[in-house]
């Protein structure tokens, strides 16, 4: 976190949790904690008068996320114009299984990002968002991959959204089951769930002297891959 940077992100009306107060979370290094292990965002805006919402790959570099995609990307362009975006990260931990129905659950870790992007037109900070991407996927990866040309460069649009307002909200624990179901036969409890990577599988066209690289070999869960 650079210095000077506020250790919470600003809450407001919009991003301020109401329900289950007691599970907000407004700590920055909290929150980046949920954006380093995700692997997607959902991307949410309005394009005339439409509401949208699109799944999308991203890269962190500080306090601020990146998006990128085809220069002629509908969405960045509208973003990258100044129209407000809502960013959110969602991680499932486990399954909650209750006695009555009404209290199932999930345990869960999200982040929700509001602000106003920036379409980013310096190509080395273009380049070293891309990186940041490609990183965020496969740490180690950005060393060996090929960098991007200047016509893929070009041909890339890449907008710089600020974590700056929002909020998460985790819930942990078991079910929350009412007192007088307690003493039903039915099985309450968790089912932990958890991304697993398995074992790589190589590219058809792949030369045979080109040795499995030790991070597609040992892709670590996402909590132990993301960043800090």
């Amino acid at each position: 976190m650079a210095s000077g940077t506020p250790p919470e992100l600003t809450a407001t009306d919009r991003t301020r949790v109401r329900r289950k107060r007691d599970r907000a979370v407004y700590r920055r290094d909290a929150i980046n904690a949920i954006v380093d292990e995700g692997l997607i965002c959902h991307v949410g805006f309005t394009h005339d008068g439409t509401t949208i919402v699109l799944p999308m790959a991203y890269g962190r570099v500080g306090d601020v996320l990146y998006l990128h995609g085809a220069a002629a990307n509908a969405m960045l362009k509208t973003v990258g114009q100044g129209v407000e975006a809502c960013v959110t990260i969602t991680l499932v931990d486990s399954l909650v299984l209750a006695r009555s129905a009404f209290h199932h659950s999930m345990n869960y870790r999200s982040a929700v990002l509001v602000g106003t992007a920036e379409t980013v037109v310096d190509e080395a900070e273009k380049s070293r968002a891309l990186a940041a991407v490609v990183e965020h996927m496969v740490p180690g990866r950005s060393a060996d991959a090929r960098p991007p040309t200047p016509k893929e460069l070009v041909a890339t649009s890449v907008v710089r959204f600020p974590i700056e307002e929002g909020s998460a909200k985790v819930r942990t624990g078991g079910p929350v089951d009412d007192d007088e179901d307690l003493a039903l036969a039915v099985w309450a409890g968790q089912i932990p769930l958890e991304l697993v990577a398995r074992p790589p599988v190589p590219d058809t066209r792949l030369a045979r002297d080109i040795a499995l690289p030790a991070y597609a070999r040992e892709y670590p869960d996402r909590g132990a891959a993301a960043g800090g």
